[in-house]
């Protein structure tokens, strides 16, 4: 409906970054000049009040300065403007303003002026009420039937309505089960009010039982409430309407009856003065403000209903009849009399946008061009496709975005120092007595153009912390360079998973197009040394955990590989070496004499990982300056699943502890509030009774949630350390399946993706479930056996699995199969590989009866598999016994 526009007859932008809402705008004659002209008031919660005259301007032209008649900064936020008969002694019309505590009612008057200036307009303050509580909303009308003058009802925020006789405080009174405060009215042929209770039900309360209710200001009753059924307040009737309402609107419907109008969240309902339906309407758009009023056609009622689609759709009863587009989104509509032309509808957005305009249609003078008709040439055709097709491939392959365009506009560079600092920053530290090192990183940033909101985030692998993470700068001017230093030092008693560091900054490039610029972001890398986590030690001749690298170039004397961990006596041939971990554990490396290997061994297997990618990155690294370009390492011993598997389980473990012990808390705490509201109703008694030693009970309830926030924090801490040493062990299971089968880059990234996820440990999600659909899906695909397991659907939704055991499955059966030739790529329709055994390998997972008798045969080959027939271990709950006794 993009043809039936709005046509604009006048509009406005109201001030800067102020906010207006639904009681923000009103239409009346409020300076009383008679001659049925309205005046548009707005009031904003900045607390302006401003008072248009408009009159209609050409296209193109803006609004004239004589059209705003007043404005004045009121100081307070103004939530809602009226105008009615509220000044005693007279029937001219005053502007009623509603702040947050406090009622003021004003006189509107003009003065002819006797320059080409013109009139000027003023308020006077006739009176105010300051309010005890802070207040919503409100309505006024005849209360009571008095005539010749209106009052006016307060609603507050908790739920109580206080009623003002104009210049006095008549009463308040509590709705009964309030909650939060909806929109209210009044229906003066019932003399009611009507208002939307957080229950989402329309209730309406009868004045005469407001006025004759219990005081909300006394406690006690008075001798002159003499009618027991006034003293309590008693709904007159009510209606569910099963959602929240946004406004609420009382019209004549004819001469015997009114019509309630509520505006709800998906609905629109017209009610009797009984609370019966007389009709409703489903909307199909969110709705933001309404306003009925009386139809040309006996026994309807036309309704204007402003909608977050930017459209006003105009309903006679439950058909629509209209509908225009806005320019904006209205929080407010009324319909009024501006310069003689009758029916302006003035619509408000919330943040200020003022419109008036009528409803029409403009013609369209666009005329669709004739198609030439021509016969289609399929050869031509085929040849533009094939062309198309050949540069979206050369396009694929040469990547979408460009780097040498990003790299351009910023360059990134990051610096380690050679040494460690000399005062170590390490602040706060958890390690233990050792001394903690730190060791300062440099990054330098150049710009090539102007860039905008440039910030520089810094990530290292927990438990290592940075001294700062977060930098700022300003590039208003090319070929700038900036630098910025950071200390890198461990917080913890456990090793991190990775020693490299990440840095990514994100920025924005202004275009001509776009001034505020195109977010672009650029990462940059950085390897921290290994002294900076562990320090020469004493090697260990007995370690549980051992691994042995097989090379192709003989040995290398290890002071030559670490020189900064040999000692100065030590000779370039010697064949071992200790590292002393800032966790406390011992790592042993030793190189053989006469083979090409060397071994690693450790009392923690997580420990291992560190210290062996090391190595093979400082032997490549070696053979590189030599010149020897066909150095390779590789892995010829059984894949160490069992200690692996010993982590996951450990990890698990913790992590049903730990919902054990947020469940437990939960319960303590649901105790100890219910103690507490027993002890407050035994302490609100008149007549003091005993306690039956709920005080004793409260005591004990305390200390257990204690206890047991404390528990929670202690598994979380041990949760953490072990997530670090599971990923570490995972980083030594790839590398070591990655020399065992010679994996290509590509598919040792398959397997990262698989083992390493990046999202952390939650409640919802944890690292078991999200790898064993990983593992599963490649089980699925590339590593299928044939096409009937390729057809298995996987479930869509990762829940929080019962054991270990499934997870165990999957991942030996991944490395079964890569034993026997299987390949890992991306490809779905990779042919099924063919059956060859590897030096080395682990168990195979038995998937028919024929496989489990031919795998008892060949026992000897995979050494690995007697933990899968063993019962998955039942995590340890003495954390609970301790906290429960």
């Amino acid at each position: 409906m993009s043809l039936f526009k709005a046509r604009d007859w006048w509009s406005t932008v109201l001030g800067e970054k102020d906010e207006f809402d639904q009681g923000c705008l009103c239409l009346a004659d409020v300076d009383n000049s008679g001659d049925g002209q309205d005046k548009i008031i707005v009031g904003s919660f900045m607390g302006y009040l401003r008072i248009f005259n408009p009159h209609s301007v050409k296209t193109g032209d803006g609004p004239q300065a004589e059209d705003l008649l007043l404005e004045v900064h009121l100081r307070d936020p103004v939530l809602q403007v009226e105008v009615g008969k509220f000044v005693s002694g007279t029937e001219m019309l005053h502007l009623a303003v509603l702040h947050s505590r406090k009622l003021c009612v004003y006189s509107v008057s003009g003065t002819l002026g006797n320059v080409e200036h013109g009139n000027q307009y003023q308020i006077k303050l006739m009176y105010e009420h300051h309010l005890q509580r802070t207040a919503c909303n409100m309505t006024y009308g005849p209360f009571g039937g008095v005539k010749g003058r209106d009052l006016i009802c307060i609603q507050s925020m908790d739920g109580m309505l206080m009623v003002f006789e104009q210049e006095s405080y008549a009463f308040g009174r509590f709705l009964p089960g309030s909650l939060l405060p909806g929109p209210l009215a009044y229906s003066p042929r019932t003399d009611s009010f009507i208002t939307v209770s957080s229950c989402r039900q329309v209730e309406s309360y009868k004045y005469q039982v407001l006025a004759f209710a219990t005081d909300a200001d006394k406690k006690q009753e008075t001798e002159q409430q003499k009618l027991g059924s006034g003293k309590r307040l008693v709904v007159d009737w009510t209606l569910n309407i099963g959602e929240q309402a946004l406004d609420i609107c009382i019209i004549p419907f004819n001469q015997s009856a009114s019509s309630v109008f509520v505006l709800g969240e998906r609905n629109f309902f017209c009610l009797k003065d009984n609370g019966q339906i007389r009709f409703m309407k489903k909307l199909d758009c969110s709705p933001s403000c309404f306003l009925p009023y009386c139809s040309v056609s006996e026994g309807t009622v036309n309704t204007l209903i402003g909608n977050h689609n930017h459209m006003l759709h105009i309903y006679q009863d439950v058909t629509l009849k209209w509908a225009t587009q806005l320019p904006h989104v209205p929080v407010a509509v009324r319909v009024g009399c501006l310069r003689d032309l009758k029916g302006v509808i003035v619509t408000l957005s919330d943040d200020g946008h003022l419109q008036c305009s009528y409803l029409g249609t403009d013609p369209s003078l666009f005329q669709a061009p004739k198609v030439e008709s021509r016969e289609l040439n399929y050869d031509e055709l085929d040849v533009e496709l094939k062309e198309l097709q050949r540069i979206i491939k050369d396009v694929k392959s040469q990547g979408v975005w460009p780097m040498t365009d990003r790299e351009e506009d910023l360059k990134v560079s990051a610096v380690v120092s050679s040494s460690l600092d000399s005062v170590s920053q390490a602040t706060n530290v958890e390690v233990g007595a050792d001394s903690v090192p730190s060791i300062t990183v440099k990054i330098s940033l150049q710009n090539r153009v102007v860039l905008q909101k440039v910030k520089l985030s810094v990530y290292v692998q927990p438990p290592l912390v940075s001294t700062c993470d977060q930098f700022t700068f300003d590039f208003t001017a090319p070929d700038m360079t900036s630098i910025v230093a950071f200390s890198v030092y461990l917080k913890r008693s456990y090793l991190p998973s990775e020693l490299e560091g990440n840095v990514v900054v994100s920025y924005s490039r202004p275009t001509d197009r776009n001034p505020d610029g195109i977010p672009r972001v650029i990462q940059c890398k950085f390897r921290l040394p290994l002294k900076l986590i562990c320090l020469p030690g004493q090697p260990s001749k007995t370690a549980s955990h051992k691994l042995t690298i097989d090379t192709n170039k003989p040995p290398i004397g290890l002071p030559s590989l670490f020189p900064d961990f040999a000692n100065q006596s030590d000779d370039d041939q010697v064949n071992v070496m200790g590292f002393r971990l800032l966790g406390g554990s011992r790592v042993t490396l030793l190189a053989s004499r006469t083979s090409q290997r060397y071994r690693i061994q450790s009392e923690q297997f997580e420990d291992l990982w560190l210290i062996t990618n090391e190595l093979i990155l400082r032997l490549q690294e070696y053979f590189e300056k030599q010149g020897i370009k066909d150095f390779a390492c590789s892995f010829s011993g059984c894949i160490p699943l069992q200690e692996y598997f010993e982590l996951i389980d450990h990890h698990f473990e913790l992590r049903i502890n730990g919902e054990k012990l947020e469940e437990l808390l939960s319960e303590r705490a649901v105790q100890f509030r219910a103690i507490q509201r027993r002890l407050l109703t035994r302490f609100r008694e008149k007549t003091p009774a005993p306690l039956q030693h709920l005080d004793t009970l409260l005591d004990g309830t305390y200390k257990q949630v204690i206890a047991l926030a404390d528990a929670v924090e202690e598994n979380q801490d041990k949760l953490l350390q072990s997530s670090a040493g599971l990923r570490s062990a995972t980083h030594l299971l790839i590398l070591l399946v990655r020399l065992w089968q010679k994996l290509s880059t590509d598919q040792t990234a398959i397997l990262e993706a698989a083992f390493l996820p990046l999202q952390e440990d939650t409640q919802e999600l944890g690292w078991e479930e999200t790898v064993d659909a990983a593992v599963a899906h490649l089980l699925k695909t590339c590593l299928s056996k044939s096409s009937r397991e390729q057809a298995l659907n996987l479930s869509s939704q990762l829940n929080t699995p019962k054991d270990t055991s499934r997870l165990k499955k999957h991942i030996t059966l991944l490395c079964d199969r890569l034993a026997k030739g299987g390949r890992l790529c991306l490809s779905t329709d990779a042919a099924a590989p063919q059956a060859m055994v590897m030096p080395g390998g682990c168990a195979p997972i038995p998937e028919s009866d024929i496989e489990e008798r031919s795998l008892e045969e060949s026992a000897d080959l995979f050494t690995n598999h007697k933990h899968l027939i063993a019962e998955t271990p039942v995590p340890e709950v003495t954390a609970l016994q301790g906290v429960l006794e």
